[in-house]
């Protein structure tokens, strides 16, 4: 049987009307989002052109490293309850016997959980760039649009949501409460955000050639991870309860 987009827009959208009906889903959605976006504001207008220029980098920085952590929170809890809340709400099994492929099954996961974070996260950092460009002290603004903030934004925003995806449908796969796996997919998400964070407070010196190398070593350990999720994957096992 081919690979069917039509089958993964399906679960996609079924993914999404699960998630507006969960409250814990919705409540992540919304105060995550709302959380890591007044750090930076407070960050932004606290900074000024007269602090120096070593004070004015860890504060842009710092800026940078909370909406960097948008996009991992917010895919790691929508992908950890991604099969273990199918399988509490008795679900699971109707959609395993389905003519589905593994490969549609996860893909269609993934997305729904990628497609809401990665606008979140856009979403939230062009605001704090729209609030930088008008209220914010001009070479504070500058000191944003110059170097590579932006670069380290755009590149590694979808990387990171993708780790935090397949860990956490890895850690559902195989967990049996819903909030635990939510928290070990949250903590399993975090660590690619240490090399971001010692980037961001200049402790690495950040370089378009380092932020790109960087982005093609996380885009190698996704694709890896989906293999591994996939070979993880046993729908006998997730039915029944007994290994294939």
């Amino acid at each position: 049987m081919s690979f069917s987009w039509t089958r993964v827009g399906a679960i996609v959208r079924k993914e999404l009307r699960d998630y507006r009906r969960n409250r814990f889903v919705v409540v992540t959605m919304t105060l995550v989002p709302v959380v890591f976006i007044v750090a930076p504001m407070i960050q932004l207008f606290a900074a000024n052109s007269t602090a120096g220029t070593a004070h004015l980098t860890t504060r842009i920085g710092l800026s940078m490293l909370y909406m960097l952590v948008i996009p991992a929170i917010v895919p790691s809890t929508l992908a950890a309850y991604s099969v273990v809340g199918e399988r509490e709400q008795g679900t699971l099994e109707a959609v395993l016997i389905t003519p589905i492929r593994r490969e549609e099954f996860l893909v269609a996961k993934a997305l729904a959980a990628f497609v809401p974070a990665i606008a979140i996260a856009y979403a939230v950092f062009g605001i704090f760039l729209a609030a930088a460009a008008l209220f914010a002290d001009p070479a504070v603004s500058s000191a944003i649009y110059a170097g590579t903030h932006l670069l380290v934004q755009l590149l590694f925003t979808p990387l990171l949501a993708g780790w935090a995806i397949w860990v956490g449908i890895a850690v559902s796969v195989r967990s049996t409460d819903v909030r635990v796996a939510q928290q070990l997919g949250t903590l399993a998400s975090l660590p690619p955000l240490v090399v971001l964070a010692l980037i961001s407070l200049d402790v690495i010196t950040a370089s378009t050639a380092l932020a790109i190398g960087l982005a093609a070593v996380l885009l190698v350990v996704d694709l890896v991870a989906w293999r591994v999720v996939a070979a993880m994957f046993d729908r006998e096992r997730l039915v029944t309860g007994r290994r294939g």
